[in-house]
């Protein structure tokens, strides 16, 4: 349901959170994260593009969190790189729907259901997290 994209860019921004005040190169962070390195820079330049993350380049440089996780959202991640839409008139196109039907109209409130969740929770929270799974990748160096 998420798209892969979104999924990249969850992964990215909690990896970068569990290291605060550290510039990861998009390299380490593509082998860590299981992200194709392509992909992973297609993602990156959408977070910088919201100011979610922080890009320096040359030696010593690469990506940081812009923003505490605790003031990013998953709804704001997800926005960045793949923005959940809402469906606004019928998707079929028919002019003799004035208004969505009963399955537009439900799967609509979902996708509002979903987008207001995702509001809730923040990046801190997710790294906060009381599970004994970790929460992205764990490190065995």
């Amino acid at each position: 349901m998420l798209p892969k994209t979104a999924e990249y860019a969850l992964r990215s921004v909690v990896w970068l959170a569990g290291e605060p005040g550290r510039r990861e190169a998009a390299e380490p962070l593509a082998e860590r994260t299981k992200i194709p390195r392509r992909y992973l820079h297609k993602v990156l330049q959408s977070l910088v593009q919201a100011e979610l993350v922080d890009s320096q380049p040359g030696p010593g440089g690469g990506y940081a969190l812009s923003v505490s996780p605790a003031k990013i959202t998953i709804l704001d991640v997800v926005t960045a790189v793949a923005p959940l839409e809402r469906i606004e008139s019928c998707p079929l196109g028919l002019t003799s729907h004035t208004r969505l039907c009963p399955l537009h109209k439900e799967l609509d409130r979902v996708y509002g259901e979903i987008e207001k969740a995702f509001g809730r929770v923040t990046v801190a929270q997710l790294m906060k997290s009381t599970s004994k799974i970790v929460t992205l990748c764990e490190v065995t160096e």
